[in-house]
C-alpha cells in the first residue's frame, strides 16, 4: 500500500536548476564523458552538490550515472527527512537504474530536461548508450513512496546537448 504523498516541495526556479544541470553535463562532455548531469539542490534552494557522468573518473564504470552517484551521495550525507526535501534535477530522464537509485535515496522531487524514449530515438542502439526506455514514473509508480515529476522540460535544449555529442560518434 502506497503512503499519501509527502507536504508539496518549496517552489524552485527549475528553468534555472536544471539549465545548470546542463552545464554541468558540458563539463562532463569537455572532460571526456557523455554528456550528462545532474545538482542536489536542498529544501532550501542551496546546491547541495554537482555530479556529471562519471564513466572515467570512476574507471570506465558503465553503472556511473550522474544521478546514481549523485543519489549514492545524497543517501551517504543526508538523513532520509533532508532528502525527502531535495530536488535532483537532471540533464536528461534518469535511466532505470537512476530512478531505482533516486527512490531509495528518498529524494523528493526530480526535474529532468530531455526524455528517455526522445533519447534512445536520437541515440538508436549505439554500443555507448543502450538507452532502456523505461520512464521514471513507472519505476516511482512501483514504489511505496511519492517522488514528485516534473519533465520532460527544457526538452530541446536538453536534447541539443546529446545530438551534438552524438552526431561527432557517427548519428
Amino acid at each position: 500500500m502506497k503512503t499519501s504523498p509527502p507536504a508539496p516541495l518549496p517552489p524552485l526556479d527549475h528553468e534555472a536548476f536544471l539549465r545548470r544541470s546542463f552545464d554541468v553535463a558540458r563539463r562532463a562532455r569537455e572532460g571526456g564523458d557523455h554528456p550528462f548531469g545532474s545538482i542536489l539542490v536542498g529544501p532550501d534552494g542551496a546546491v547541495l552538490k554537482e555530479q556529471g557522468n562519471g564513466f572515467t573518473a570512476e574507471g570506465g564504470d558503465m553503472t556511473a550515472h550522474a544521478e546514481r552517484l549523485l543519489a549514492t551521495w545524497a543517501s551517504k550525507t543526508y538523513g532520509a527527512d533532508v532528502l525527502a526535501g531535495c530536488t535532483l534535477y537532471s540533464s536528461a530522464e534518469p535511466c532505470a537504474m537512476c530512478s531505482g537509485a533516486i527512490y531509495w535515496s528518498g529524494i523528493g522531487r526530480l526535474v529532468y530536461g530531455q526524455s528517455e524514449s526522445d533519447l534512445k530515438a536520437a541515440t538508436g542502439a549505439h554500443a555507448e548508450n543502450p538507452t532502456l526506455d523505461l520512464p521514471c514514473r513507472i519505476v516511482f509508480a512501483a514504489g511505496q513512496r511519492a517522488v514528485e515529476i516534473v519533465g520532460p522540460l527544457l526538452e530541446e535544449e536538453s536534447a541539443a546537448l546529446q545530438r551534438d555529442f552524438w552526431k561527432e560518434r557517427g548519428l
